[in-house]
């Protein structure tokens, strides 16, 4: 193994240990909110395939949200527990209203969008 593979190898491991739980939260958001996003434009007013399986993923996710803000040992705030519940009912029942072509799956994105910014810190605009 050359100098810079073992470089890589070790810097790689001790950047993933350094993870917080917020930032693996926040990857994962980034990660399906891209992948809703790029599947809008080819949608055009229908269900394709790839938004589909976004809206799946989308749909699990905050799944597991709502399932860790109901356990007893969450940290949060009981307010920002429950605005975080909210979103995560928000999120099933839109989800439902897109698959059945009542609603546009834009405002998913934004939903998640928002909570990216809440977890980078930054003020979201009401």
């Amino acid at each position: 193994m050359s100098a810079a593979a073992h470089a890589q190898s070790n810097y790689g491991h001790s950047a993933r240990s350094l993870r917080t739980p917020r930032d693996t939260e926040y990857e994962l958001l980034a990660r399906i909110t891209g992948r809703l996003q790029a599947s809008l434009p080819h949608a055009r007013g229908r269900l394709c395939p790839g938004l589909v399986e976004a809206l799946h993923d989308n749909q699990r996710m905050w799944i597991a949200f709502a399932t860790d803000l109901a356990h007893p040992e969450n940290g949060f705030s009981p307010e920002l527990r429950a605005r975080l519940f909210y979103l995560a009912e928000f999120t099933q029942h839109h989800t439902a209203q897109v698959l059945a072509g009542r609603a546009i799956a834009n405002v998913l994105a934004e939903v998640n969008t928002a909570v990216m910014r809440g977890l980078r810190g930054h003020r979201v605009r009401p």
